[in-house]
């Protein structure tokens, strides 16, 4: 009996996708994952992938502003992110954001041919 996937299982599944040197912003793989406005939903998946052993790139996603979101619950992981961006070739401006016009992936749609394969 296969397993239901679920919006989480999705938005992991899109991540996985974002090559190396490249960035999403959390609203484009909710777009992606077929999750429309449901930004904050991949904000809340990705800040449950252990950092440690998932094959998840987490740090590939940021917001809409071009900006690694900060916050005192990421207890540090958002400095690692930059620092994880950086060494893929991402460069930051000295306000702290990436040029989306520059590192945005633009995956070919669609990007699956079924959403629901097992």
């Amino acid at each position: 009996m296969a397993k239901t996937k679920t919006s989480y299982d999705v938005i992991y599944q899109v991540v996985r996708l974002i090559p190396k040197g490249r960035v999403a912003t959390y609203g484009q793989i909710a777009d992606l994952a077929d999750l429309p406005g449901q930004a904050r939903l991949v904000g809340y998946a990705l800040y449950r992938v252990d950092m440690q052993l998932s094959d998840v790139p987490w740090h590939r996603v940021i917001n809409a502003k071009g900006e690694v979101s900060e916050s005192p619950l990421r207890y540090g992981t958002d400095y690692l992110q930059r620092s994880l961006l950086e060494q893929e070739g991402i460069l930051f401006s000295s306000e702290g954001k990436v040029n989306l016009n520059e590192y945005r992936w633009r995956p070919k749609l669609p990007i699956w041919e079924t959403r629901n394969e097992g």
